[in-house]
C-alpha cells in the first residue's frame, strides 16, 4: 500500500542500523533504540495526522478499533524481505504513541545467541513448568524461540503457543506447531489456555502469565504433565517465584506453594546490557529445581534460594550478581552497567569509585 511505505522506509533504516525499536510519538521526531541507546531520527517533529497516516494502514481493522476503544492495542506487522515486528499503540498525554520492535526473521539458535549449554536441558524437561523471564526488552522471546525450535528439531511434539501478538513463526519440523494470537484466535490467554487442555497438547508456551488465573491454569497443566513454557516481568529467580505466590490471595498460597514446589522445573532469569565495544550480552541467572529448592518453596523460605544457586554451579546453576560480575570482570561491560544491573548492590561498591571501564 502506498501510505504504508512511509512508515517501510523507517522500518528499513531501523534493520540498517541494527536498531531494536522504533518509536513514534506525536510532538517529537521519530527515534530508533540502537545497541540499548535512544538516537533521534533526522526527521520532523510528528503531528497526530503524520502519526495516523504511517501507523493505520499497517494496523488490523480489529485492532484499530480496540486501540479506538481502548488506548491501546498490539499486533504483528511484517515487512517483506526485513522482518516482523511488533507493534504496541497507545495514547499519552501529547497524543498518540507506537512503538515497533524487531522480530528476526530467522530463529538463532542456543549456540548463536550466545546462551549457556546448559540452556539446551530444558528441551529434554518432560513435564512441568518452565520460566523464563526479564524485563520489557530483556529477550525472553529470543531465548523462547531458540529453545521451541530445538524442541522442534529433536521431538515428536504436539506444540501450541499462545501469544499477544506471535512473534517468531515456527515451522513445523519434527514437532506438530500450532501458534495462536490472542484477539485473533482466542479472546485471553487464560481462555486459550483452557481451550489447550481439550487439544493433546505436549507442551504450551504462554507468551505472558498476567494473571491469577492464567498463573493457575499453568500450574493446573504443569501438575497434569504437560510442558508448560511461561514468562513474568522479574530479574532473577526468586523474585520470580514470590511474584507467583503473592498473585494469590493469602489464604490460598499454602497451597500455591506446594503445588510450585512440586511442578517448577526451572527458572531462567535474563538482563541485557549494553557492551563495551557496542551491542548488548545477556547476564543470565539459572535455577534447575531439586528436591531442595521444592522444600524452600513449600516451607515460605524463598530468601534461601540465592544461596542454594551459588551452591549449585556443578548442576549447571548460577546466580545473576555472579553472571553480571563475569561480564564485568571479562571487559565485556563498564562498572556503572554492571552496578546499576545487579541485584544486591553491595556486592558492586568497590566498582563504583573505581572508573576502570
Amino acid at each position: 500500500m502506498a501510505s504504508s511505505a512511509r512508515i517501510d522506509r523507517f522500518l528499513r533504516l531501523m534493520n540498517d542500523r541494527g536498531a531494536s525499536d522504533f518509536h513514534l510519538t506525536v510532538g517529537r521526531p521519530p527515534m530508533l533504540r540502537v545497541s540499548g541507546s535512544m538516537e533521534q531520527i533526522r526527521y520532523r517533529t510528528v503531528s497526530e495526522t503524520d502519526w495516523r497516516d504511517m501507523v493505520r494502514p499497517i494496523a488490523p481493522e480489529e485492532r484499530w478499533e480496540e486501540f479506538l476503544d481502548c488506548g491501546d492495542t498490539d499486533f504483528a506487522y511484517e515487512l517483506e524481505g526485513v522482518a516482523r515486528f511488533r507493534v504496541n499503540l497507545f495514547r499519552q498525554q501529547r497524543g498518540s504513541g507506537a512503538v515497533l520492535r524487531v522480530i528476526p526473521s530467522r530463529i538463532m539458535s542456543i549456540e548463536q545467541l550466545g546462551l549457556p549449554p546448559q540452556i539446551r536441558r530444558l528441551a529434554d524437561i518432560q513435564g512441568g513448568l518452565v520460566l523464563v523471564t526479564g524485563p520489557t526488552g530483556s529477550g525472553k522471546s529470543t531465548t523462547l524461540a531458540a529453545i521451541i525450535d530445538l524442541i522442534n528439531r529433536q521431538r515428536k511434539y504436539h506444540v501450541i503457543t499462545i501469544e499477544d501478538p506471535v512473534e517468531f513463526v515456527h515451522e513445523h519440523k519434527e514437532s506438530v506447531i500450532h501458534q495462536r494470537e490472542i484477539g485473533a484466535h482466542a479472546s485471553s490467554f487464560s481462555e486459550a489456555l483452557k481451550a489447550s487442555g481439550r487439544e493433546d497438547p505436549d507442551l504450551v508456551l504462554v507468551g505472558e502469565m498476567r494473571d491469577l488465573e492464567t498463573i493457575s491454569m499453568a500450574l493446573t497443566a504443569a501438575e497434569k504433565g504437560t510442558i508448560v513454557f511461561g514468562t513474568l516481568h522479574t530479574n532473577n529467580a526468586v523474585k520470580t517465584i514470590d511474584r507467583i505466590i503473592n498473585v494469590f490471595p493469602s489464604e490460598e498460597q499454602e497451597s500455591i506453594r506446594n503445588s510450585l514446589a512440586e511442578s517448577l522445573r526451572a527458572v531462567v532469569a535474563q538482563q541485557l546490557m549494553p557492551k563495551l565495544e557496542g551491542g548488548r550480552v545477556a547476564a543470565l541467572e539459572i535455577l534447575f529445581s531439586s528436591v531442595a529448592i521444592g522444600n524452600m518453596i513449600r516451607t515460605g523460605k524463598t530468601s534461601q534460594i540465592t544461596s542454594a544457586i551459588q551452591t549449585g554451579v556443578k548442576k549447571g546453576m548460577m546466580d545473576m550478581d555472579a553472571s553480571i560480575r563475569k561480564l564485568y570482570d571479562e571487559g565485556i561491560i563498564d562498572a556503572r552497567t554492571a552496578f546499576d544491573k545487579a541485584i544486591d548492590k553491595e556486592l558492586f561498591q568497590d566498582l563504583v569509585g573505581e572508573g576502570k571501564r
